[in-house]
């Protein structure tokens, strides 16, 4: 039984006061702060009502209810990360031409020319799509049957999370689907990758591939509601990807890991085929999930062995 905080919860503060002092910092030229600040102490309070109601009938659910919000609760952290980038100067220019150099052309241009049949092109979609069926799949597989190590996963989960979420908000990348929008194809496909400053504090305009199929709309549909200049380096989708998968072998349910290595595979692919990544944004996205899953893993135990009341 938990005596004060989960690991995840105890998680979740700390990158909620890390935010928080941000949005002090930002105040007079970030939009709408003090939603920010509503949306940390919705946050909070939902905090306390799922610990008061586990502490009144502590059990699996409760407990299950102390934890999910806290992942749910990510799809409100991540548009925040454009409300802090985009008042820094934007680096596409340099990660664009690391490209150039490694490649002779943008990968992600020539990509999507090359490979025109609807097929993969719904394929690739299809994967990208699928991230965040992959994503919450493995966690509720893993706090259904593999309890035990759940909080271990989360913690692992939201850690990863918010190493990237911190990196976005510090580090702007766009990506190529905004940047080459911005300086043209006939820019990027020559190599010429001008620096563009903050730009895109005002901007937002991105190449749209052409909808062939249900994925590809669906695809659109997302970057259309949700999506923002920011969040391109590393690749999260191939980050996240990766410590979902990692998290998939650790509860060594085979049968989970290799039917999800297809959609994972073509997540990763799909990441450039789009051009919402640079190819260095995935190689850095694989390598930095590699390193943040293990960091976590090793933060937990330190946590746990630490703080007895977290036990």
């Amino acid at each position: 039984m938990k005596k004060t905080l989960t690991t995840s919860e105890l998680l979740t503060l700390i990158y909620m006061a890390i935010t928080t002092v941000m949005v002090f910092i930002y105040w007079p030229i970030i939009d709408a702060p003090g939603l920010l600040l509503g949306t940390r102490l919705a946050v909070l309070c939902g905090m306390v009502v799922f610990n008061v109601v586990y502490r009144w009938h502590p059990c699996r659910a409760t407990w299950l209810m102390r934890n999910i919000p806290l992942i749910i609760a990510l799809s409100f952290w991540y548009p925040e990360t454009y409300h802090f980038a985009r008042n820094l100067p934007y680096f596409d220019h340099l990660f664009a031409r690391a490209d150039w150099l490694l490649f002779g052309y943008q990968p992600s241009i020539e990509f999507s020319k090359a490979v025109t049949s609807l097929f993969w092109c719904e394929a690739f979609n299809l994967g990208y799509y699928s991230y965040y069926f992959m994503m919450v799949g493995v966690m509720l597989y893993a706090f259904f049957f593999r309890f035990r190590d759940s909080e271990r996963y989360a913690f692992i989960f939201l850690g990863s999370f918010f190493i990237y979420y911190l990196i976005f908000e510090f580090l702007p990348v766009a990506g190529p689907y905004y940047y080459f929008k911005a300086i043209g194809l006939e820019a990027a496909m020559a190599g010429n990758y001008p620096d563009i400053g903050n730009y895109f504090a005002t901007h937002g305009e991105l190449i749209h591939a052409p909808v062939r199929g249900l994925f590809s709309q669906l695809v659109h549909d997302i970057q259309v509601a949700g999506e923002n200049p920011v969040g391109a380096f590393p690749s999260s989708h191939v980050g996240m990807g990766t410590v979902t998968m990692l998290i998939a072998w650790h509860t060594r349910n085979r049968w989970l890991f290799w039917c999800l290595m297809p959609l994972y595979l073509l997540l990763c692919i799909a990441t450039v085929y789009i051009m919402a990544h640079y190819t260095v944004d995935t190689i850095s996205g694989l390598i930095t999930a590699v390193l943040f899953y293990y960091l976590m893993n090793w933060v937990y135990n330190k946590t746990y062995s630490t703080f007895p009341s977290l036990s």
